[in-house]
């Protein structure tokens, strides 16, 4: 798109509840329009139960904003960051309501999925689409989105410095013994070399249903495994292999959060299950990269530090979590300069992708990354009607 004058950022997110009254009033709103009982709701909320109730992307949410801002304030950028969530408060709707009541006529979204699928890219615009019919600003109020930034340099470049961290700590592990020690397969101080480069590199995302998976991205690109979202994932990781020259290190994409009816496929291998497989072929530490996330929020602290942990440490693995781009500078200038390609002001011509795949669409096309449950209004799309 050519650049514009916008007069606000709109950070958006999923939510998370942040307290135990909380717990059911989310999962109603994630699963609305699905009629399931809060009794099977309860069954499912324990991760959040076990951790008081809170989920940690609020908090990381309002971490996020204030660091965009200083960003902003930092280049003498004059955009103020409002906030709003698809499941929790502040929601998207009244958000949208204060900004147009503060005077604001056009936004530019950033939200906090770096991938084309339903669930990380239409939604949201369908959320922005829905909130302005809902409010009455559609036509009033006008809401952009920056593109989908897999493969930006300051998403990609915290994984970089992740991966090579992770690395050295997990061979500096083999190499003393301890993993090994504690599997029981040597004498302490007996690890060799062989060992100490038994790593195998796990990049995580979130799991999502295979029929969904295979309609995203656009229907005028082949993309591996048909699908744009698996293809932004393995691009990305090899990117990061590339920059930390370590393509000839053992590694996967792995799945996770996996949710729904068992009958419905999802995309496979589960992490737990790769876990169990890399064991049984004498892996001896995995590193894992949390790529499909952009902060350590409830499936990164419950279902990989805490599930996943859980399984690594009783196969004896030497195992470490790298950390999600969160706060981290580079993914926070990156945001910025995201924002500065759409903007008139500050603009920045280049727009940069460290993948072939790239750089991703401000607009995205008709029946891209499609609702297989049935249209609804959008916004950033080509075709209001089906975009």
């Amino acid at each position: 798109m050519e650049p514009k004058d916008y007069d606000a950022i709109f950070l958006a997110s999923f939510g998370g509840p942040e307290g135990q009254d909380d717990v059911l009033p989310f999962l109603r709103n994630v699963t609305r329009g699905r009629g399931i009982p809060d009794e099977r709701l309860e069954e499912v909320s324990h991760h959040y139960r076990a951790n008081g109730g809170v989920s940690p992307i609020n908090a990381q949410n309002r971490a996020l904003k204030a660091a965009l801002e200083a960003e902003l304030a930092r280049r003498g950028i004059d955009l103020p960051v409002l906030w709003g969530n698809r499941n929790w408060d502040p929601y998207i709707p009244e958000t949208l309501q204060k900004a147009y009541d503060d005077g604001h006529r056009r936004l530019l979204a950033v939200t906090t999925s770096a991938y084309s699928s339903y669930s990380s890219c239409r939604q949201y615009r369908e959320d922005f689409g829905m909130a302005l019919e809902e409010t009455g600003l559609t036509g009033k109020l006008e809401v952009d989105k920056v593109r989908q930034y897999f493969d930006h340099p300051g998403f990609v470049a915290p994984f970089v410095e992740g991966v090579s961290a992770g690395l050295a700590e997990v061979r500096g592990k083999l190499a003393g013994g301890s993993a090994i020690e504690t599997a029981g397969s040597a004498a302490p101080g007996t690890a060799t070399a062989a060992a100490a480069d038994a790593v195998h590199i796990l990049f995580c995302t979130h799991s999502i249903p295979t029929a969904d998976a295979e309609a995203s991205g656009p229907r005028n690109r082949e993309f591996a495994e048909s699908s744009a979202y698996v293809a932004q994932h393995l691009a990305a990781a090899e990117a990061i292999l590339e920059a930390t020259g370590e393509s000839s290190t053992p590694w996967s994409l792995v799945y996770q959060s996996r949710s729904g009816s068992p009958h419905t496929p999802w995309l496979e291998p589960d992490i737990n299950d790769k876990l169990e497989e890399l064991a049984a072929a004498g892996t001896k530490g995995v590193v894992i990269v949390p790529l499909g996330f952009v902060s350590d929020h409830m499936e990164v602290v419950w279902d990989l530090d805490t599930e996943a942990m859980d399984t690594s440490l009783g196969l004896g693995f030497a195992v470490v979590r790298v950390p999600t781009p969160s706060v981290h500078e580079k993914f926070v200038a990156g945001l910025v300069d995201l924002v500065c390609e759409r903007t008139v002001g500050n603009n920045i011509s280049d727009r940069p992708a460290v993948t072939d795949l790239g750089p991703w669409y401000d607009v995205c096309t008709p029946g891209c990354c499609a609702n297989l449950r049935g249209a609804k209004p959008t916004i950033a799309g080509s075709d209001a009607k089906d975009a």
